[in-house]
């Protein structure tokens, strides 16, 4: 099988999450991603734990299928030289320092670019590459917070995403900005930078909760479990559990009002910015309801009625859950230290392809250094 990026190499020289979820992105799709780890300890998300599984950080895990590591001082004359090497037959490099960093270290654009003129740069910082704090170290709880998120989120307080949503997010654009230069290269034959920032990504997501400070010039606050311009629609309880239902359009409202006992012409909920203004009385109808009847009972009648509707599940529901399995959203790979495990595995799927990804075999995260001889006796061919 040809894979989709199987002509493509990638260095990582990434750590943590942000630079390597962007890498494995690619290598899901195919590339040869070889990661570049310290040799004293490499990624420092290998030591992020508990839990560990044997000795490997279940967080390392998580980011860093489907590439090699092999391990280099960067700071001294060898590990200089070998980065040269690999960036003289790489298409894609992907780095997450703080700005400057890989310059000091004698790789500056201008350098790589020297070096392979074809190279596409993919660059991740915490605020950017410039500004009056482009040199801030970034985290994602802290990009969360100064990019408006925590701000939206939570029901008194601001609240971070039970993801590092940040860091997430600045991968995937970034892989999307490496998969546009890698086009472009295709007709110019030149590589270019890439760049994105923790900050950029989730300013980036601000969607109509951007636009209503934007254009209407008003702050968005935190509704909790309910969405911000549309009622109703949210976590509601019931005699058991929650649920959450989305009532999208007046067909829909007029449809659901009466499953819970309310008047689709009541003045207070007529229209859809009526029933957001009185968003605390509409929940409390709709939950006086609810508690008369268990979660399951509701489900199966809003689904009846054509209301969306949905569970609240944890992890354990949502990876035993057949519409889980039915879309490939876990992969099975082989680890030399753990035998078997199974992984999430890539959110796309192709038509010629039955599962998710691009790949006849998807590799396990790698050990520190596994790669060492492999990669060099690759670079030794030529």
């Amino acid at each position: 099988m040809q894979n989709l990026l199987s002509d493509v190499v990638v260095v990582d020289l990434t750590r943590a999450l942000a630079g390597p979820h962007a890498a494995m992105m690619l290598g899901d799709l195919g590339a040869r991603v070889i990661k570049v780890e310290t040799p004293a300890g490499g990624d420092d998300s290998r030591g992020w734990g508990p839990p560990f599984v044997g000795d490997q950080s279940t967080y390392f895990l998580s980011a860093n299928r489907n590439k090699e590591s092999v391990t280099a001082d960067l700071k001294s004359a060898e590990g200089k030289e070998f980065l040269t090497r690999l960036v003289g037959k790489a298409d894609v490099l992907i780095e997450n320092f703080r700005p400057g960093v890989l310059d000091r270290l004698g790789f500056s654009v201008e350098r790589l670019h020297e070096l392979n003129p074809g190279l596409v740069i993919l660059s991740i910082t915490g605020f950017g590459h410039d500004g009056p704090e482009g040199g801030r170290a970034g985290y994602d709880q802290i990009a969360q917070g100064e990019g408006g998120l925590m701000s939206i989120t939570g029901a008194t307080e601001p609240t971070k995403t039970g993801m590092p949503i940040a860091d997430l997010l600045a991968g995937m654009y970034g892989a999307y900005g490496a998969l546009a230069a890698l086009h472009e290269r295709s007709i110019t034959g030149r590589g270019r930078v890439v760049r994105t920032s923790l900050l950029a990504s989730v300013v980036g997501v601000h969607a109509f909760h951007g636009t209503k400070w934007t254009v209407a010039g008003q702050l968005p606050e935190r509704v909790g479990n309910h969405h911000a311009q549309i009622a109703p629609y949210g976590m509601y309880r019931t005699r058991d559990d929650s649920i959450q239902v989305a009532v999208g359009s007046e067909g829909q409202w007029r449809t659901f009002a009466p499953i819970v006992g309310l008047d689709p012409d009541d003045v207070r909920f007529a229209a859809n910015p009526d029933r957001v203004a009185h968003r605390d009385v509409l929940t409390a109808a709709i939950e006086a309801a609810f508690a008369a009847e268990p979660a399951d009972v509701w489900l199966q009648r809003l689904a009846d009625a054509g209301i969306p509707a949905g569970k609240v599940r944890d992890f354990q529901q949502v990876y035993e859950w057949e519409q889980t399995l039915s879309q490939g959203l876990l992969i099975d790979v082989e680890h030399p230290e753990l035998g078997t495990i199974q992984l999430p595995g890539p959110p796309l799927r192709f038509d010629d392809n039955a599962y998710a990804g691009a790949r006849e075999t998807n590799l396990p995260p790698p050990r520190l250094g596994e790669h060492n001889d492999a990669v060099r006796a690759w670079l030794d061919e030529d």
